[in-house]
């Protein structure tokens, strides 16, 4: 067993794990983070994406031991970390797959979501072709990515304005 330490969604935690456990199996079984989802188990389709320091990865494909000291964000703690989030408690991009129907069966949606932060993050307004690129590791196994993609979309003009309404506000304050 090795002693592990990492912040997830916000909350220290530490255990002991046996070396060979994935992320994935440690935030739904250790932790109860039942959002991050097994798909493949071979790091294929996306399920299993969360935030690790800030960028997406597979979940699947890190083993326990290597988040040792890092900050994990599952889609469970994603709008709790949200600065803009709604009156729902979503953050934009969940309220976004909600309002556009990006949701359909659910099995993927929360590595989707997961993903399309990390691209809004690094690529404020994405053009099409953009998000079906940034968003290519992730399968979508009820074929649906036409309402991913006006999801992410949606998401990033709703961003994209709250920036700009924060700006301005902070403009008139400086005042």
């Amino acid at each position: 067993m090795t002693r592990i330490s990492m912040n997830v969604d916000g909350m220290k935690v530490t255990d002991d794990v046996a070396p060979r456990t994935l992320l994935v199996q440690y935030l739904r079984e250790g932790l109860g983070k039942t959002g991050t989802v097994i798909g493949c188990d071979t790091s294929n389709c996306g399920a299993c994406t969360v935030h690790l320091d800030g960028d997406s990865v597979k979940s699947c494909n890190v083993l326990a031991v290597q988040a040792d000291g890092c900050e994990v964000t599952t889609i469970e703690g994603l709008a709790a970390t949200a600065t803009d989030s709604s009156e729902s408690g979503l953050h934009p991009m969940q309220e976004a797959f909600r309002e556009c129907h990006g949701l359909q069966c659910g099995f993927c949606t929360p590595g989707m979501i997961m993903q399309s932060v990390d691209l809004i993050k690094r690529n404020p307004q994405p053009s099409e072709s953009e998000i079906r690129e940034g968003i290519e590791g992730n399968l979508c196994r009820c074929t649906g990515y036409h309402n991913i993609v006006r999801a992410v979309q949606y998401a990033s003009g709703q961003l994209a304005t709250a920036a700009d309404t924060r700006g301005a506000t902070e403009e008139v304050d400086a005042l």
